[in-house]
């Protein structure tokens, strides 16, 4: 049974959005009373049958909800840079909303040599990804912020800051430093990694420095493993996502 994104749910009543429709209807060719499954991206996917099969105006209602939505009392929130070559962050997205990730900022930093992205396109990626992966959250997907606002912004924040980077400063291993079930913004660089005024500002910020590896890894790489040993840290927590009920 396809699994369809609908994030406005009211009443058990639903409309996919317009690209989700035409998929469905044009593409799969579903009709009136074919049943789907409709995910709201905040938790909750349900067993739904087409009440409408207008092409992009697909029109369906809930039948049962088919999971027990389970919500982490951790997030993750990476903020990394974009890659010069898009589609290597394109794959950090999709890696990354597979594993489960709650957050992600693009960083533009004083050496990133991508300052603009394409954010409608990046946005349908992780959408798609989420329903191929059966992911029940969608992850927030920031617009591009400058690195000193961002630290500014974050400051304040009760996660647990850190900041992954290849200087010859003393670092702690991230599985390390993080503490099980906290919250967790994790800074990642571009191409060059971060300037030495960048490093010293998140660390008079309150974000510690990192090591994420032996070797020195790609921006994406660097991304998919912060995001992992977090996800690996936290995997027997009783409400890890690992844990969710899924009724068939």
């Amino acid at each position: 049974m396809f699994l369809f994104y609908c994030p406005d749910i009211i009443d058990k009543k639903g409309q996919l959005p317009p690209d989700e429709s035409m998929h469905c209807i044009k593409v799969l060719r579903c009709k009136n009373g074919d049943r789907i499954r409709v995910t709201d991206g905040k938790g909750s996917i349900y067993e739904a049958v087409i009440t409408s099969d207008r092409p992009g105006k697909c029109a369906v209602e809930m039948i049962r909800r088919t999971n027990e939505p389970v919500i982490p009392s951790w997030t993750i929130h990476i903020a990394i840079a974009p890659t010069k070559n898009i589609s290597r962050f394109e794959w950090f997205l999709e890696k990354s909303v597979e594993l489960g990730i709650d957050t992600i900022t693009p960083l533009i930093c004083s050496r990133s040599e991508r300052r603009v992205l394409k954010e409608d396109r990046l946005n349908r990626l992780i959408i798609s990804t989420m329903k191929q992966a059966i992911v029940p959250r969608m992850p927030a997907f920031n617009e591009p912020e400058a690195f000193k606002a961002f630290i500014d912004r974050e400051k304040h924040s009760t996660a647990m800051k850190f900041i992954g980077h290849c200087g010859d400063q003393e670092r702690k291993w991230l599985k390390e430093a993080y503490v099980k079930g906290s919250d967790s913004i994790i800074l990642i660089g571009p191409e060059g990694d971060f300037s030495p005024d960048e490093i010293r500002q998140a660390e008079e910020n309150g974000f510690i420095p990192v090591a994420l590896s032996k070797n020195r890894l790609r921006v994406e790489t660097a991304g998919i493993v912060a995001c992992h040993t977090i996800n690996l840290l936290n995997e027997d927590l009783p409400d890890h996502p690992c844990f969710t009920n899924v009724q068939e």
